[in-house]
Protein backbone atom coordinates (compact mmCIF):
# COMPACT_ATOMS: atom_id res chain seq x y z
CA UNK A 1 0.00 0.00 0.00
CA UNK A 2 2.97 1.71 0.74
CA UNK A 3 4.04 2.12 -3.24
CA UNK A 4 0.40 3.02 -4.31
CA UNK A 5 0.46 6.11 -1.52
CA UNK A 6 3.67 7.41 -2.95
CA UNK A 7 2.27 7.23 -6.61
CA UNK A 8 -0.52 8.83 -5.86
CA UNK A 9 1.17 11.67 -4.20
CA UNK A 10 3.79 11.76 -7.10
CA UNK A 11 0.63 12.08 -9.90
CA UNK A 12 -1.14 14.69 -7.71
CA UNK A 13 2.23 16.62 -8.11
CA UNK A 14 2.56 16.39 -11.30
CA UNK A 15 -1.27 17.78 -11.96
CA UNK A 16 -0.29 20.82 -9.67
CA UNK A 17 3.05 22.00 -11.14
CA UNK A 18 1.46 21.11 -15.04
CA UNK A 19 -1.94 23.67 -13.41
CA UNK A 20 0.33 26.36 -12.59
CA UNK A 21 2.12 26.25 -15.40
CA UNK A 22 -1.30 26.47 -17.24
CA UNK A 23 -2.00 29.50 -15.30
CA UNK A 24 1.10 30.96 -15.44
CA UNK A 25 0.86 31.42 -19.14
CA UNK A 26 -2.19 32.16 -19.05
CA UNK A 27 -1.40 35.51 -17.26
CA UNK A 28 1.50 35.88 -19.28
CA UNK A 29 -1.02 35.41 -22.31
CA UNK A 30 -3.05 37.74 -20.78
CA UNK A 31 -0.69 40.80 -20.70
CA UNK A 32 0.68 39.90 -24.23
CA UNK A 33 -2.79 40.43 -25.64
CA UNK A 34 -2.86 44.36 -26.98
CA UNK A 35 -6.63 44.04 -28.33
CA UNK A 36 -8.08 43.55 -24.66
CA UNK A 37 -8.78 46.00 -22.47
CA UNK A 38 -7.06 46.56 -18.41
CA UNK A 39 -10.69 45.60 -17.56
CA UNK A 40 -10.99 42.40 -19.41
CA UNK A 41 -7.35 41.36 -18.17
CA UNK A 42 -8.73 42.23 -14.53
CA UNK A 43 -11.39 40.09 -14.75
CA UNK A 44 -9.86 37.11 -16.02
CA UNK A 45 -7.23 37.26 -13.58
CA UNK A 46 -10.40 37.72 -10.49
CA UNK A 47 -11.75 34.77 -11.70
CA UNK A 48 -8.36 32.88 -11.97
CA UNK A 49 -8.34 33.21 -8.01
CA UNK A 50 -11.81 32.81 -7.05
CA UNK A 51 -12.62 29.97 -10.03
CA UNK A 52 -9.03 28.80 -10.69
CA UNK A 53 -9.44 25.30 -12.88
CA UNK A 54 -12.44 26.50 -14.32
CA UNK A 55 -11.40 29.92 -15.69
CA UNK A 56 -7.85 28.44 -16.69
CA UNK A 57 -10.00 25.51 -18.22
CA UNK A 58 -11.97 28.23 -20.10
CA UNK A 59 -9.23 30.46 -20.80
CA UNK A 60 -7.47 27.56 -22.83
CA UNK A 61 -10.74 26.65 -24.99
CA UNK A 62 -11.74 30.14 -25.66
CA UNK A 63 -8.52 31.96 -26.37
CA UNK A 64 -5.74 29.03 -26.98
CA UNK A 65 -6.01 29.85 -30.63
CA UNK A 66 -4.38 32.99 -30.25
CA UNK A 67 -1.81 32.13 -27.65
CA UNK A 68 0.55 30.67 -29.86
CA UNK A 69 0.03 33.73 -32.21
CA UNK A 70 0.55 36.37 -29.88
CA UNK A 71 3.83 34.36 -28.47
CA UNK A 72 4.88 34.46 -31.43
CA UNK A 73 4.49 38.07 -32.46
CA UNK A 74 5.74 38.90 -29.02
CA UNK A 75 9.28 37.20 -29.93
CA UNK A 76 9.76 38.77 -33.86
CA UNK A 77 9.09 42.15 -31.95
CA UNK A 78 11.61 41.77 -29.55
CA UNK A 79 14.27 39.99 -32.28
CA UNK A 80 15.37 43.38 -33.62
CA UNK A 81 16.08 44.73 -29.97
CA UNK A 82 17.92 41.52 -29.60
CA UNK A 83 19.98 41.40 -32.51
CA UNK A 84 22.50 44.48 -31.51
CA UNK A 85 23.19 42.58 -28.85
CA UNK A 86 25.05 39.53 -30.44
CA UNK A 87 28.09 39.40 -31.84
CA UNK A 88 28.86 39.18 -35.08
CA UNK A 89 31.09 36.66 -36.62
CA UNK A 90 33.05 38.10 -39.17
CA UNK A 91 33.63 36.55 -43.21
CA UNK A 92 37.29 36.21 -42.35
CA UNK A 93 40.60 36.57 -40.04
CA UNK A 94 41.55 39.23 -42.58
CA UNK A 95 38.70 41.00 -41.89
CA UNK A 96 39.45 41.49 -38.42
CA UNK A 97 43.02 41.70 -38.70
CA UNK A 98 42.10 44.68 -41.10
CA UNK A 99 40.06 46.52 -38.64
CA UNK A 100 42.64 46.06 -35.77
CA UNK A 101 45.02 47.68 -38.12
CA UNK A 102 42.76 50.44 -38.86
CA UNK A 103 42.16 50.59 -35.19
CA UNK A 104 45.86 50.88 -34.71
CA UNK A 105 46.59 53.36 -36.91
CA UNK A 106 44.11 55.98 -35.40
CA UNK A 107 45.85 55.59 -32.52
CA UNK A 108 42.94 54.01 -30.89
CA UNK A 109 44.54 50.83 -29.49
CA UNK A 110 48.29 50.02 -28.86
CA UNK A 111 50.32 47.83 -30.33
CA UNK A 112 49.94 45.21 -27.52
CA UNK A 113 46.23 45.11 -28.19
CA UNK A 114 46.87 44.55 -31.81
CA UNK A 115 48.62 41.71 -31.80
CA UNK A 116 46.18 40.62 -29.09
CA UNK A 117 43.22 40.99 -31.87
CA UNK A 118 45.60 39.77 -34.09
CA UNK A 119 46.11 36.60 -31.90
CA UNK A 120 42.54 36.24 -31.41
CA UNK A 121 41.71 36.33 -34.69
CA UNK A 122 43.94 33.79 -36.44
CA UNK A 123 42.77 31.38 -33.52
CA UNK A 124 45.79 30.88 -31.43
CA UNK A 125 45.44 31.80 -27.31
CA UNK A 126 49.02 32.99 -26.41
CA UNK A 127 51.08 35.57 -28.26
CA UNK A 128 53.97 32.95 -29.12
CA UNK A 129 51.72 30.26 -30.60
Amino acid sequence: MVFWDFFLLLLTMVYVISYFFVVVFVIIDLFRDDAMNGWGKALWIIALVFVPFLTALVYVIARGSGMAARANSSRVRSAPENDSYRPRASASPSDDIARAQALLDAGTISQGEFDALKSKALGNQFFGA
